[in-house]
């Protein structure tokens, strides 16, 4: 078994029972803050509300602006999904943002394939695949362990250049996910789920996705028959016998790992979509915790 289909699948069920939790336990705290509106406010308790249009930024929403635009650089985010996964390219309300350079794409790209987190990351990956001796051509030891994350960091890599660098910057197209923001929950994942299929050209006008379906393919068959084990024989414990591991450079194989990576893709660009909810709710709960204060008992 492949080291992404073992390892992604484990960030898959993590990822999606995160969020469903997380969506649970928001939807419940919408309909108790409207149960508690209703019943505690009255016609004169109603504040005129100002538009967003204007309002006024604090100086620390100035700042955080401004610090946000210098790291990310235009058209891109400086956004980290729990606050910490590298998603610096989605945009929230960004209809008429302009198209990325082939520089810029290749930045940006540049900028979350090297972020800090990834080491501790693929070094994670690497671990589980260590633990279940997937690929076994690589061995075990610390050998074996060096080549698995060498191997987990060079497949992320690569997948990440080929679908959002190199195809967008040949092909003209915007790797960027744009969140619809509104309707329903249903409305919103199968619009997420689509941008694998459909995504957005530089002219801004709706193509099928060949960035990430073409590029997707092109880094599982890269890494597959580069630097993926080889069929080998190994000694075994009985003298004279010799063990053969087949090889992982097999068609087979490669489609495997594509139809991992775009599984994983597509619940990801889904929990993209949905994030600015949770992100949202987790700083309303830190707000709400915060302000807490402990009243004397009175006798």
């Amino acid at each position: 078994m492949p080291i992404k289909l073992v390892l992604k699948l484990i960030t898959i069920f993590a990822f999606a029972t995160l969020f469903l939790l997380t969506a649970a336990a928001q939807q419940s705290s919408q309909s108790s803050s409207a149960d508690s509106s209703t019943q505690n406010q009255g016609p004169q308790d109603q504040q005129p509300v100002t538009p967003a249009s204007q309002q006024t930024a604090s100086p620390k929403d100035k700042k955080e602006s401004k610090t946000t635009s210098e790291k990310a650089g235009p058209g891109t985010s400086n956004d980290r999904l729990f606050f910490t996964l590298p998603n610096f390219l989605t945009l929230e309300n960004s209809n008429q943002v302009p198209p990325l350079t082939s520089k810029q794409k290749f930045a940006v790209v540049t900028r979350g394939s090297f972020d800090y987190v990834q080491f501790p990351w693929y070094a994670f990956l690497a671990g589980i695949s260590q633990a279940s001796n997937s690929e076994p051509g690589y061995g075990q030891g610390w050998e074996g362990y060096g080549k698995r994350l060498g191997s987990a960091a060079a497949d992320g890599t690569i997948e990440n250049y080929m679908t959002a660098a190199i195809l967008p910057s040949l092909l003209h197209q915007d790797p960027r996910f744009f969140q619809l923001g509104h309707g329903s929950f249903q409305r919103r994942a199968l619009y997420a789920m689509s941008r694998n299929l459909i995504t957005r050209g530089d002219s801004g006008k709706r193509e099928f996705n060949f960035s990430e379906v073409l590029g997707g393919a092109m880094a599982a068959s890269i890494s597959t028959y580069s630097y993926h084990p080889k069929g080998q024989y190994v000694t075994t414990t009985t003298p004279g016998v010799l063990r053969y591991i087949p090889s992982d450079r097999t068609l087979s194989n490669t489609a495997k790992v594509w139809g991992t990576q775009y599984a994983y893709d597509t619940l990801t660009v889904v929990i993209k979509e949905f994030w600015p909810d949770i992100r949202r709710k987790i700083r309303k709960n830190q707000k709400s915790e915060s302000g807490i204060s402990v009243q004397p008992l009175t006798r």
